[in-house]
């Protein structure tokens, strides 16, 4: 089983990152926490990795759907977003795949992830349309 995600976009990692939040947002997620990854391991370890965030993206309602089918599911949250630079103009977008949470919680976790799988995958879509030129962030041609 995948346990990801990813869109990988030919667009500068900046662009991209900026990409992903709007299109987070628009699917209802808020982003409550941002990790710095390449930064910290400088800083704690000294070395030198791709720059790459990591957005904890959270969409209340179906983080209460999610505890209240399983309690424990609240290790999984928020759902983390990686947006990771490959090259100067090609980045990565990768989340974790919800649909890993049945393996947690069976069936009483299958709709919310389905849903929250869904919403995932359609904000890649949208950084990816984005980095295309095709679409804004809202999908809809900035219209």
């Amino acid at each position: 089983m995948t346990y990801t995600l990813t869109a990988t976009v030919q667009r500068s990692y900046d662009e991209t990152l900026a990409a992903a939040r709007e299109a987070l947002a628009t699917q209802g997620f808020g982003v409550l926490t941002e990790i710095d990854l390449a930064g910290t391991l400088r800083a704690k370890l000294g070395v030198e990795v791709a720059r790459q965030v990591i957005l904890g993206a959270c969409r209340p309602q179906a983080a209460y759907a999610a505890i209240t089918a399983d309690p424990s599911v609240a290790t999984l949250l928020p759902c983390n977003v990686v947006v990771r630079e490959v090259d100067a103009t090609t980045t990565v977008v990768e989340a974790f795949d919800p649909s890993a949470m049945t393996l947690i919680g069976g069936d009483a976790l299958a709709d919310v992830a389905t849903e929250v799988r869904g919403l995932l995958t359609t904000a890649l879509a949208a950084v990816a349309a984005v980095a295309a030129g095709a679409l804004d962030a809202t999908g809809d041609g900035g219209r």
